[in-house]
């Protein structure tokens, strides 16, 4: 079970990224299930090829960045649908993909890479590697909440929930836009780049249906633990990418075929979208309804 809450802890820097641009810009960026991939091709081909792997992890964020921005220039410039263009880069980027690594997979298990000083120490799979990864996590989510309180964060903010106003205030929603799906590309790649080096291999399908996990992570996250604010609503990324990742683990336990894991992911999504609308989750108090609760009681 550590393993599985190691992995959401990684999982939830992509789930970030997909958080920027699907509720933050609210725009549809299906980009991720290719920069997914980018990452850990470049970062892989890197590796293997004798680079740091902080430098080839940088790098495979930077290459994600690059395919955020060509899915944003096809929107605001080639004034291309943000749902057809998100599709039209993921799908190049599975030949770009492959030209990077040369072959369908790439094993990094006989090479130096981030996560080999955590397993030559025996720290993968356990409570110290939870923590490293919690305050991986952790420190993205902080440095998000910091830009987004800033003037061009909130000027992307204002992009998502009214595009038309906000320019007409001067604001370059195009810039907005396009910065954006930079940055949640990024992340994405990022998030590709260690997910490689901690499985010990970058595999060119690795990304497919990456979408539906990111989206997952965000509604049951926000589901569950609310989206008053945007502290609180990056919080509930985190924790919801771990949420997705023992539910899969526990799903797996109880003798479900592997293959089905899209299909889970799929009716997790669904139920998270579909419980508070029955009412069923309105019933359940929050957790700010129980600290009140809590402190009138003490008082």
């Amino acid at each position: 079970m550590t393993a599985a809450v190691e992995l959401g802890l990684l999982y939830a820097t992509m789930a970030l990224g997909v958080y920027l641009t699907f509720k933050i810009l609210n725009f549809p960026d299906l980009t991720v299930d290719g920069s997914f991939t980018t990452g850990a091709a470049v970062a892989a081909k890197l590796i293997i090829d004798g680079i740091s792997p902080i430098w080839a992890t940088l790098a495979g964020a930077a290459a994600g960045a690059a395919a955020g921005a060509v899915t944003g220039l096809l929107f605001t410039k080639g004034k291309i649908d943000g749902l057809l263009a998100g599709i039209l880069t993921m799908i190049a980027l599975y030949s770009i993909n492959l030209r990077i690594m040369g072959k369908s997979n790439l094993p990094l298990l006989r090479e130096d890479t981030l996560m080999t000083p955590l397993r030559e120490a025996n720290m993968l799979g356990t409570v110290s590697g939870i923590l490293i990864f919690a305050g991986i996590a952790v420190a993205i989510k902080l440095l998000i909440d910091w830009f987004l309180h800033t003037d061009l964060g909130l000027s992307i903010q204002a992009t998502g929930n009214n595009e038309q106003m906000i320019r007409s205030f001067g604001v370059n929603t195009d810039r907005t836009t396009i910065l954006t799906l930079c940055i949640s590309n990024a992340l994405v790649a990022l998030c590709g780049a260690l997910v490689a080096q901690y499985q010990g291999f970058a595999d060119v399908g690795m990304g497919i249906g990456l979408i539906l996990i990111g989206l997952a992570s965000v509604i049951v996250g926000q589901a569950v633990f609310g989206s008053r604010t945007i502290f609180i609503s990056t919080i509930a990324v985190i924790l919801g990418a771990v949420i997705y990742r023992l539910v899969i683990f526990f799903a797996l336990s109880v003798g479900l075929n592997p293959n089905d894991m899209k299909l889970i992911s799929a009716v997790l999504v669904i139920a998270a979208l579909l419980l508070p609308r029955w009412g069923f989750l309105k019933k359940i108090p929050s957790l700010r309804q129980l600290r009140t609760t809590a402190a009138v009681r003490a008082s």
